[in-house]
């Protein structure tokens, strides 16, 4: 049995949970989000805590119920606390700033990169060099973030590129003569 799907998740004060049949939403203060769930999987609300269990007794099926759980977990966190992602500038001349409905990077590029936001993710700009993406859809936050760090990922030698808040580039020393 899969050790993350035995978890119970707690729903906190403020979020509710419907399940009807294997669609389930989740509406708390942030916003609402829906998912339907795997056919093999039930997902059953016992009071204030939802459980997660699979239908048949399979390898697959087994760890389908985790992603389960953890997708739902993330739902519930989502809609009552939010997610967000923080990005870096580093290199000289590199700004970004919003404009209207879209990012505009200048990343030393011959042209500034021009990123429209999509629905339901809000972007800050707090400094020129930072970028905070924020959002209730964990997954879609992510995806927006290297989205906009895959136009210039950090590179080894000098750092320089658009690069997650707590990541760490691994550096390469230059070529000796």
């Amino acid at each position: 049995m899969s050790r993350i799907a035995n978890k119970p998740i707690s729903v906190p004060a403020g979020v509710d949970v419907n399940i009807n049949g294997n669609a389930v939403a989740v509406k708390g203060s942030k916003g609402s989000l829906g998912w339907d769930v795997h056919p093999d999987v039930v997902v059953e609300l016992d009071g204030g805590e939802i459980r997660c269990s699979a239908k048949v007794d399979d390898k697959k099926v087994v760890a389908l119920t985790g992603t389960t759980r953890s997708l739902l977990n993330n739902m519930i966190i989502g809609v009552s606390k939010g997610f967000e992602k923080k990005l870096q500038l580093v290199g000289v001349g590199y700004r970004a700033q919003m404009k209207g409905n879209s990012l505009s990077l200048s990343l030393g590029l011959s042209h500034p990169a021009d990123y429209p936001v999509p629905e339901g993710v809000q972007i800050e700009t707090p400094s020129q060099t930072e970028i905070v993406v924020k959002g209730i859809d964990k997954q879609l936050i992510g995806q927006v973030a290297a989205e906009i760090r895959a136009y210039r990922p950090p590179e080894p030698y000098k750092g320089k590129g658009v690069r997650y808040a707590d990541e760490h580039i691994v550096r390469k020393e230059a070529k000796k003569k």
